[in-house]
């Protein structure tokens, strides 16, 4: 399908425009109403989650061997983080503990 510029010009609008009143929809209808505790409690989770489906496609898909293989070294290192940061409660603990250790994989055990 042959696409002029104006066509994708006015899809990239459209699609701005809808996005914008989508979200603007949900603050206007519901800012000014008190959220139930049943989905305040379920909030809490929702950053989380995020994190989590960002960060396994990169540590499960990527690098030299993708996947569930001992070869894939990030997934020893986002194992040892997770347990850090689950254990100390610590960002710059987990973060160098996991980097930290995908350094030394890949450079001492590293093709």
């Amino acid at each position: 399908m042959n696409w002029n510029s104006g066509e994708i010009v006015s899809v990239m609008v459209l699609l701005g425009v809808s996005t914008f009143v989508l979200r603007l929809s949900f603050i206007h209808w519901f800012g000014a109403r008190p959220i139930p505790p049943a989905l305040k409690s379920a909030l809490r989770f929702v950053p989380a989650s995020a994190l989590a489906a960002l960060i396994l496609p990169a540590v499960v898909y990527s690098g030299d061997s993708p996947g569930f293989q001992l070869e894939n070294f990030r997934l020893f290192a986002a194992a040892v983080a997770a347990v850090v940061a689950w254990k100390s409660r610590s960002v710059l603990l987990t973060l160098v503990s996991g980097l930290g250790l995908l350094w030394l994989l890949n450079n001492f055990l590293g093709s």
